[in-house]
């Protein structure tokens, strides 16, 4: 029995190297190089070394690239003694990784979220579904010519250039799943269908009312995947039988404007699932979902996945706050798209292996909480540490690195933000009655399904 305590705690990753390798492994590193023909290697940067520095320098400390590329290049070498060391210099390191093909990088990513779904399982579920958050923020880019040149002014005509993020994030652990870059001007509902091959079939997409449109909607219920959209008073619902808001709990309706009745489209039946405020909230929070059976999908369960959909902007504040992304540093197009795409896939590997290092089978989902913060200064001393106490101490920092939580029992206030306009809650959806020419049109749909 001790013999056997003592393998499992040998074979358990003690590093920062043996945590990321759970997920970098030599198969996605293959896969890897397989996403791109082959080419001739550089002279002193190849694809491995490229990824680990460029990992390290998102997780290191420093006011500037070059502080940043030299504790990355340290740590690297130290690590990858017996390997060819990379080259010296920030400028040729920028010069190899312009060369790196998105598709590549994007390779890694597909390969971490295998390993992540096969390193949780079942623990992915909760309540039958895999509750992905889907949301998208701004980062702010230099002006460089460049940049101003290639990015539009996303909202005032002097802005700084802005890449937009559109990310999945899965609301029961928290945990970065996948995400999608494009201008400032993006369009986040396009990310999302881009981004649909990514869940799986037991996915049920949350979001807030920016999300709401037909051809979306479509498109996830034609995907096999479920969604739970925060509605607005810019919908309209129809029901077969008068029906009143005032009085409304959960229902079936028919989701079908008026612009897609005109197309010929059929309607989309839905559940407009009505959750009741809570504590001194004034807006009752209506949703719309494609399950219909209240079994899989009950009130309570609708109403909590949809306030963990806050995790989405929990993670937006660790990404640019704590990995200090606010804005990027690179000063190109191409620099600017692989610095965010490698810094995206270092914050979803930080948050990975800590979570994972302080759950266990036993835990429910949510109940670990990580502090981004604590396990960045944890791996940050582990750059500063000498070698041979990196194997004992780094496991160690982990277990310290759970947040303190607490259970919030009055609103969150909010400073008054100079030029920002105050958040409006949205309000109830329109619901209207079929009058006979659409009942008759709705059963000429139904019966050619």
């Amino acid at each position: 029995m001790k013999a056997s305590r003592r393998l499992r705690q040998a074979q358990q990753p003690r590093s920062l190297l043996d945590y990321v390798r759970q997920f970098l492994t030599p198969e996605v590193c293959k896969q890897a190089r397989q996403a791109i023909p082959r080419r001739a290697p550089a002279p002193r940067w190849d694809l491995q070394p490229l990824l680990w520095i460029a990992l390290a320098m998102t997780w290191a400390s420093g006011d500037s690239q070059q502080e940043r590329f030299e504790t990355a290049r340290g740590f690297y070498v130290v690590a990858y003694k017996a390997r060819r060391r990379p080259g010296k210099t920030l400028q040729g390191f920028q010069k190899a990784l312009r060369r790196v093909p998105m598709r590549q990088l994007r390779a890694f990513s597909t390969g971490v979220r295998a390993q992540l779904r096969r390193r949780y399982g079942a623990r992915l579920l909760v309540d039958g579904f895999e509750p992905m958050g889907c949301d998208g923020s701004r980062l702010e880019c230099p002006r460089s010519e460049q940049l101003e040149t290639r990015f539009r002014p996303a909202s005032k005509d002097d802005c700084a250039p802005t890449v937009w993020l559109t990310a999945f994030v899965h609301l029961g652990t928290g945990l970065l799943w996948s995400w999608r870059l494009g201008p400032g001007t993006a369009d986040e509902r396009l990310h999302l269908r881009q981004l649909l091959e990514t869940l799986s079939p037991a996915a049920l997409i949350v979001a807030d009312a920016a999300y709401m449109g037909y051809a979306l909607a479509w498109a996830i219920v034609h995907s096999g995947r479920s969604f739970l959209l925060r509605l607005s008073s810019r919908n309209d619902l129809y029901t077969t039988e008068k029906a009143s808001l005032e009085t409304w709990r959960e229902g079936l309706v028919y989701y079908w404007p008026k612009k897609i009745q005109q197309q010929h489209k059929p309607p989309l039946a839905c559940r407009l699932i009505r959750v009741a405020a809570r504590g001194k909230a004034k807006h009752d929070v209506w949703l719309l979902t494609n399950v219909l059976d209240p079994a899989r999908l009950s009130v309570q369960s609708a109403g909590r996945f949809y306030r963990w959909r806050w995790r989405n902007e929990g993670l937006f504040r660790t990404y640019k706050r704590t990995i200090r992304k606010m804005k990027l540093s690179s000063r190109t197009v191409r620099l600017v798209h692989r610095e965010a795409e490698v810094s995206l896939l270092a914050l979803q590997l930080l948050l990975a292996h800590a979570d994972l290092a302080l759950r266990t089978t036993a835990v429910a989902p949510g109940a670990v909480v990580v502090s981004p913060r604590k396990v960045l200064l944890a791996i940050r001393e582990e750059f500063q540490s000498e070698p041979r106490s990196r194997h004992t101490c780094y496991r160690q920092r982990l277990e310290g690195c759970a947040a303190v939580s607490r259970q919030q029992t009055s609103p969150k206030e909010r400073r008054a933000w100079p030029r920002r306009k105050p958040h409006k809650q949205p309000d109830p959806p329109h619901l209207h009655t079929l009058d006979d020419q659409q009942k008759a049109l709705l059963q000429r749909h139904l019966h050619a399904e």
